[in-house]
């Protein structure tokens, strides 16, 4: 008897297919982002967190490690002295976190530069020189 070819069990077979998190760590994630966001601009007053972004929050499934991305607008001259700054605020943001989500677990946090960011700067720069040479090439042409 012969079997039926379907496209997802190849797929899967292969381990092409992307697993997405549970919606709700998800969601949990971006709440999190969000409230860290708020919470150095408003409240943390620590000169070296004041000119950080939070990019992005990556939680496990079961809702207990969070890994926190952050840029620097400085760049990464300053990532050590901020990666420190953060880990020493972190009691302070879990507990406001603890305060504000209604979790049975606060998620522990480890923060990372994110150097997604630094990636698509530099890319983008690529993008604008072969603009900036296709365009030279189109006047002198």
């Amino acid at each position: 008897m012969a079997t039926h070819w379907h496209p997802k069990q190849e797929l899967e077979s292969l381990g092409a297919t992307r697993t997405q998190p549970p919606k709700r760590a998800a969601r949990v994630a971006d709440v999190i982002k969000n409230e860290l966001s708020v919470l150095l601009l408003q409240k943390v007053r620590d000169p070296q967190l004041q000119d950080i972004t939070i990019s992005r929050v990556e939680l496990s499934d079961d809702l207990r490690h969070a890994k926190v991305y952050f840029t620097i607008f400085q760049g990464q001259a300053k990532m050590a002295q901020v990666t420190r700054s953060l880990q020493k605020a972190s009691g302070f943001m879990r507990s406001h976190l603890a305060k504000t989500l209604n979790l049975r677990f606060t998620p522990e946090l480890r923060f990372w530069y994110d150097e997604e960011f630094e990636e698509v700067k530099k890319i983008e720069r690529l993008l604008d020189d072969i603009a900036r040479d296709r365009d030279e090439r189109q006047e002198d042409s």
